[in-house]
């Protein structure tokens, strides 16, 4: 790998760790009646913010209450983003074109599996109501947004990364930009050297 390409290896792999200490995503909710509005942020290991408020709230629409313990995902996420960010460091130290492909299909697995999975648990959250609750409307989900805003009755919801899951996605777009630095290097000393041999083929024939 070039020099600059190892330097990145190591920063991505550090911004890893990034996810260890910032929350990685973050869910609010704006209402006249909340005009401070409500936040919930998913930390790698737990969910913290005004999660009795909002859970509350979903209590009036069937919604099931929102616990930490409940999510298997938080238990495993730890050891999934310390594995990838040891493969990081891996990857700087052995200085191996082939471990960074690697990491970076690995990242980008990462990446696609946490959007469906967070996806289906909104999903899960959004449509399998209490018919019991309290209001219920007709043909009405409340399933918050993946990515972006929605209006969920007088509820305007928001999803979007937090901090570390910035620094988790600059991460895996840098390794997926290298990456491809790399592999288009390596094309062109390979192409280079072709036209060498070719070159120095054509003189010996010509003497």
């Amino acid at each position: 790998m070039k020099k600059s390409s190892r330097i990145l290896v190591i920063v991505s792999a550090v911004l890893m760790l990034g996810a260890y200490f910032f929350p990685i995503w973050k869910i609010s909710l704006e209402a006249p009646q909340y005009p401070e509005g409500l936040e919930m942020n998913i930390l790698i290991n737990n969910i913290t913010g005004d999660v009795a408020k909002i859970n509350g709230l979903n209590h009036y629409i069937g919604m099931k209450h929102i616990h930490a313990e409940d999510f298997i995902e938080l238990k495993l996420l730890p050891y999934a983003v310390g594995l990838l960010a040891a493969f990081g460091l891996l990857t700087y130290w052995r200085n191996n074109q082939k471990l960074l492909y690697t990491w970076a299909v690995l990242l980008i697995i990462f990446g696609v599996v946490g959007a469906v999975d967070f996806y289906l648990w909104e999903y899960d959250y959004g449509h399998d109501l209490d018919p019991m609750a309290a209001i219920k409307v007709p043909g009405m989900s409340y399933q918050p947004p993946l990515f972006g805003y929605k209006q969920l009755l007088n509820f305007l919801a928001g999803s979007f990364p937090a901090l570390g899951g910035w620094m988790v996605i600059g991460a895996i777009s840098t390794v997926i930009g290298i990456s491809i630095i790399e592999l288009r290097t390596k094309k062109n000393n390979k192409h280079e050297k072709s036209n060498v041999n070719t070159i120095g083929h054509s003189n010996v024939g010509l003497q």
